[in-house]
């Protein structure tokens, strides 16, 4: 996984935990939705990423 990947999932991870904070102090049930599935995306495209990666070891490629 490049740097530029990592650093991309991260800062969405990051702004869907503000998003469902957000939701949580205003009682904005659609924004913490939002945060969450924002966050579960980031989430999902580290363990693709780290897949690539291990497999990359695995081939020597």
């Amino acid at each position: 996984m490049g740097l530029g990947d990592k650093i991309s999932n991260k800062a969405q991870e990051a702004a869907g935990a503000a998003k469902e904070k957000l939701g949580d102090i205003s009682g904005n049930e659609k924004l913490q939705a939002e945060g969450l599935k924002d966050q579960a995306a980031a989430k999902a495209k580290q363990v693709g990423e780290n897949v690539k990666d291990a497999a990359k070891d695995i081939t020597g490629g």
